[in-house]
């Protein structure tokens, strides 16, 4: 499967709004607290811990991406300082850690994140599950619902830039 997704930096303000708004209009999933390493490899590899478990997940093509095949595989929560030492023992090293919140929401068939993430901002992602030949098609039924929600796309270069940013401001903290 494909994850397309898009996402936009938010202000307070917008994320107290859309909070609000999706409190009442769309099912409340889950509230998470994550750790998440991104690992020092020439692919998008990380681990996570999560509230209710942790996992290992490669995201193939280029970090931001609004599409792309993800693996994932989930293990016990307790698991976790296993898969760092298991990684760390392969050779990849933690390359940048984020401490986030994530609310989570089904809106209308799409899954819907606000984060709060320490250091780099908080965030409106919209993603759903399609295949490849539909993503096109996917992708813009994201952009129209994430323009009704009156919240601007982040173009993809000003994620690479924050992104490349916090990782120079973060990365010795590993």
């Amino acid at each position: 499967m494909i994850e397309a997704e898009i996402r936009a930096f938010i202000n307070d303000s917008e994320f107290l709004r859309l909070k609000q708004f999706f409190d009442s209009s769309a099912k409340f999933i889950k509230e998470d607290e994550q750790e998440t390493h991104y690992l020092d490899f020439d692919i998008d590899l990380r681990i996570q811990q999560a509230r209710e478990y942790s996992k290992v997940w490669l995201k193939k093509g280029k970090i931001h991406d609004k599409a792309r095949e993800e693996i994932e595989i989930k293990t016990k929560r307790e698991n976790f300082e296993e898969l760092k030492k298991l990684f760390s023992a392969l050779g990849y090293e933690t390359k940048v850690k984020w401490l986030r919140r994530r609310l989570q929401y089904n809106w209308e068939g799409v899954k819907v994140s606000l984060d709060n993430t320490k250091g780099y901002g908080k965030i409106i992602e919209l993603e759903k599950q399609t295949d490849e030949k539909n993503k096109e098609k996917t992708l813009e039924e994201l952009k129209e619902k994430i323009k009704a929600l009156g919240i601007k796309l982040t173009p993809k270069e000003d994620f690479e830039i924050k992104y490349k940013e916090y990782i120079r401001q973060n990365s010795t903290l590993c």
